[in-house]
């Protein structure tokens, strides 16, 4: 019964949103970009009556948050990531590139302290992407990190041009960032006090330090 409620489709990827602190509909959506809406909804539905999520609506507005059931499936979620990060060879995860869920979670994972205490803007960009999926923006403002897909008209203080696949490769734990830089495959424009900290404020993927076991 316990794989019937967690080994449907996707649910792993949802209680990992949650786990992460995602609570809109619309936020869970960027975390698992390739589900569609209906079976989102579907799914938080069948959480909701298993006991692991609890549906909290104020005024207009609905947040999902994890029961003490959900909360309990964190080792579990974590574990299930460290053994893919260690068992499922890299290649075949750097075939199925996603700008939008690598820079969402590249939003939740950025280290602020290096960033200066002022607002800042820094955009990524991946040329060999059409023209609509090329760009996206990280908006610092204190503790709060936005991503934006369109142009925010804020004045950009850094640049980070890169194909899609080298930074997934970082994010990933694959690729180290300085080599990919001096090997000029990551180009960084504007502020040169935050390019320079970009090692320290570019958080990683959770399970980008789990060495692989696939030879």
């Amino acid at each position: 019964m316990a794989a019937e409620i967690f080994c449907s489709r996707w649910t792993p990827l949802i209680v990992r949103e949650l786990l992460a602190g995602t609570s809109r509909f619309n936020d869970l959506r960027r975390g698992v970009p390739r589900m569609s809406p209906a079976l989102l909804s579907k799914r938080l539905k069948e959480l909701e009556k298993a006991g692991i999520v609890s549906v909290e609506r104020d005024g207009g507005g609905v947040e999902y948050h994890l029961t003490a059931a959900g909360e309990a499936l964190r080792e579990l979620v974590m574990g299930l990531g460290f053994w893919g990060a260690r068992w499922v060879e890299s290649q075949l995860s750097l075939r199925n590139l996603d700008p939008s869920l690598l820079m969402w979670d590249m939003r939740r994972n950025l280290v602020l302290e290096p960033l200066p205490r002022r607002k800042c803007t820094i955009q990524f960009q991946y040329p060999e992407l059409p023209m609509p999926r090329q760009n996206f923006w990280l908006v610092i403002d204190g503790s709060v990190v936005d991503l934006c897909a369109f142009d925010p008209g804020f004045e950009v203080d850094l640049l980070v041009r890169s194909p899609l696949r080298t930074m997934t490769a970082i994010w990933m734990g694959v690729a180290k960032l300085r080599r990919e830089i001096e090997d000029g495959n990551i180009e960084l424009d504007g502020d040169p006090t935050i390019a320079n900290a970009i090692q320290q404020w570019l958080g990683l993927s959770p399970f980008a330090n789990e060495p692989s076991r696939v030879m």
